[in-house]
């Protein structure tokens, strides 16, 4: 995906959320805010009405170069960019002598870091699986092969938007339609490209990113030393272009209705071709008696290219995809070689990033509690957590007053709707139990090696869930994660410590301020509950329908509305935005800035508010919220975007104030602007 973006659980805690009248943390004191938007990198000749986001962020974007080592740039960059560094200080801090985590901390990035030991090695440390590799001589080895390779790497944020190396993903959580049970699910993988579309569109832009693709292959083979490089690069292609014509597309993977539970022996029977025996063995699956498949018909078409597609070309795709997902702790001639293709043809960045900001990236996700505990310990005092969480209680507060206020929706749907707020667990920071890394090995001179055992210690996390009980509480991001997410089968929502921090969210700063910008990333994540996904879930997480048929209906044509306003977005003359690929966070930007609106104006408590720098309470709050979305993208990575995210360029989501009376009223937003709507057009989905 892009850079990191609010995002939302397809696929996957429940202590009932206090809703009290809280006053958050942003009342408004008589004397301005010491804080507010940022009024320099605003463009007031552009009208509000015309262009929203030049008009926030126009000064911003005239001023700013994207570093040469990023595809994009803005404040989600910006702020990853400091919590890498703070997270840098306590990584290169760690003791090896100290023992325990810290000791893990200390020999992981220290080995990574030591460059001339990984290039003494070159590939040696690939050898014995080279060597699994070159010795597989039956489809059943092959499959026990494609099972031994799974890994829990898919994205567990979000279904619909991962992508993995391996034929197939996993994860562990409760049944979507069992909440009193954990299940495997399986997910449709096998690209090293973005997505099916990078295999099948004729557009310039993917012949040529096919070429450089695979240039990409035969040159990592060459690199290897293998031989027949040029014939192993064309099997592996044709190969994957056979595996994503299999594959679901965006769109088909967000309908939450087309996964199926299939138990051990369907697999072989509604999905022949592959030794289904075989591969749940090398997986470590074989007592499990159900599975849950996300793409039922793509997994049928990548068994049965196991059957007809040659043991060479497998092995090829094995031995390539091993190479490929390693290289970043190969010697460096394989680290530059990924870059070209990844980095600069892929998304346009020029230059690679040093390699201790990689190091500390790499160190804070393969091990990730043990980092994000002394981050937390570091960087997020309790009074921040305090501030947030009473923030959190007035978004929770607006969005049921929301729901109380639907003229459209039936007492029925409503109590219904009302239980899943009531029973929302939200984490604010930091989990309530971390890690243990006690069986995790972490050998100092070793690099592979410790991803490998990292990224094994983390299949076996997932894998142990299924004898174990249901954690609703469970976390799917680490606290130095700067993001949010929604997880609806676990009815909860995680706010990780490191976006709780300026530019969304500023203890010296006014309501209008945070409300406009953390506020609508509360209200974003709450709203997930309730897109054209989450809102098909109910209070216990499970896959259920408890609307009425009206009602229902009435959201759906809401829902259309939406996709049509998106759909007329055109980033490019040649590309226009999917409007049903990027509902789900639509929905949940209209309505969380909504919610966040309301619980802003009811923090005031009746009160004016404050003006700051000439600008009207109301105007600050949606500057606040339009700026927490500026960004500048180098094309080949928007165009990446917009083929395979659930999210609408950054740009476009700032426009998601023109859904909102009280933005109209703020800036005095007349007809004939770019941006106006009329009333009856403006989406009101919450």
């Amino acid at each position: 995906m892009t850079y990191l973006r609010l995002r939302h659980l397809v696929a996957l805690g429940v202590v009932a959320a206090s809703i009290a009248c809280q006053s958050g943390p942003a009342n408004e004191k008589a004397t301005p805010p010491a804080r507010g938007v940022d009024i320099a990198g605003m463009d007031k000749s552009v009208a509000p009405g015309d262009d929203f986001n030049a008009y926030t962020n126009g000064g911003w974007l005239k001023a700013t170069t994207i570093p040469p080592d990023k595809s994009a740039y803005g404040s989600f960059a910006i702020l990853a960019d400091r919590v890498r560094k703070d997270t840098a200080d306590l990584i290169q801090g760690a003791q090896p002598s100290a023992g325990g985590d810290a000791q893990k901390i200390a020999d992981f990035y220290a080995t990574y870091m030591d460059e001339a030991a990984i290039e003494a090695k070159g590939v040696a440390p690939l050898a014995p699986q080279l060597d699994a590799i070159t010795a597989i001589s039956t489809k059943s080895a092959l499959a026990k092969a494609i099972g031994q390779t799974l890994r829990a790497d898919v994205d567990p944020l979000n279904a619909t938007n991962f992508q993995t190396e391996h034929l197939f993903g996993v994860f562990v959580s409760q049944g979507l339609n069992d909440p009193a049970h954990n299940y495997p699910y399986l997910l449709q993988g096998g690209l090293g490209l973005p997505d099916r579309d990078y295999y099948l569109s004729n557009s310039p832009q993917m012949t040529d990113l096919r070429t450089k693709y695979k240039a990409h292959i035969k040159t990592l083979f060459d690199l290897a030393k293998l031989t027949d490089a040029a014939a192993r690069a064309d099997r592996v292609f044709a190969l994957e272009t056979k595996i994503a014509h299999a594959h679901a597309t965006r769109v088909e993977s967000q309908d939450v209705h087309t996964p199926a539970t299939w138990s051990r022996a369907e697999l072989a029977t509604k999905a022949p071709g592959l030794d289904w025996t075989a591969f749940l063995d090398g997986a470590s699956l074989s007592a499990a008696p159900t599975f849950i498949l996300w793409h039922p018909k793509a997994t049928a078409g990548l068994a049965a290219l196991v059957t007809s597609e040659s043991l060479d070309a497998w092995k090829d795709w094995l031995t390539f995809h091993l190479i490929n997902e390693d290289s970043g702790v190969l010697p460096q001639a394989f680290v530059d070689a990924r870059f070209r293709f990844y980095g600069t043809a892929l998304t346009g960045a020029e230059a690679m990033r040093p390699r201790w900001q990689r190091g500390v990236d790499l160190t804070s996700g393969e091990l990730g509690d043990a980092v994000g505990k002394i981050y937390v310990q570091k960087y997020f005092p309790p009074e921040t957590k305090a501030k947030v969480e009473a923030m959190v209680r007035d978004l929770v507060q607006a969005f049921n007053a929301r729901i109380d206020g639907l003229t459209w929706m039936t007492p029925e749907t409503k109590v219904k709707a009302k239980a899943k707020v009531a029973t929302l667990k939200v984490g604010v920071g930091y989990p309530d139990t971390w890690r243990d890394y006690s069986t995790l090995d972490i050998v100092r001179g070793d690099a592979l090696g410790n991803t490998d055992r990292a990224e094994l210690y983390e299949y076996k996390h997932q894998l142990a869930k299924l004898t174990g009980p249901i954690d609703k509480g469970e976390w799917w991001m680490t606290p130095q994660t700067v993001n949010a997410v929604n997880l609806p089968l676990q009815n909860a929502l995680n706010f990780p410590a490191a976006i709780l921090q300026a530019p969304f969210f500023d203890p010296q700063a006014g309501a209008a301020y945070n409300y406009g910008s953390m506020g609508a990333v509360i209200g974003h994540e709450i709203s997930h509950s309730f897109d054209d996904q989450g809102s098909q879930f109910d209070a216990d997480g499970r896959l259920a329908n408890w609307w009425t048929p009206a009602d229902f209906d009435h959201f759906k044509a809401a829902g259309e509305a939406l996709a049509r306003q998106y759909d007329a977005y055109k980033p490019f003359p040649d590309l226009a935005l999917n409007g049903h690929q990027v509902l789900s966070e639509n929905i949940a930007d209209v309505a969380g800035l909504s919610a966040a609106f309301d619980a802003y104006r009811a923090s005031l408590h009746g009160a004016p508010a404050p003006e700051w720098q000439g600008l009207t309470g109301d105007q600050q709050f949606f500057i606040s919220f339009g700026q927490s979305w500026r960004e500048k993208y180098r094309e080949p990575a928007l165009r990446q975007q917009v083929a395979t995210d659930g999210h609408a360029p950054d740009e476009y989501r700032a426009d998601t104030v023109r859904n909102l009376d009280a933005w109209y009223a703020a800036f005095t937003v007349q007809p004939g602007q770019k941006l106006y709507l009329a009333e009856k057009d403006r989406v009101k989905v919450w």
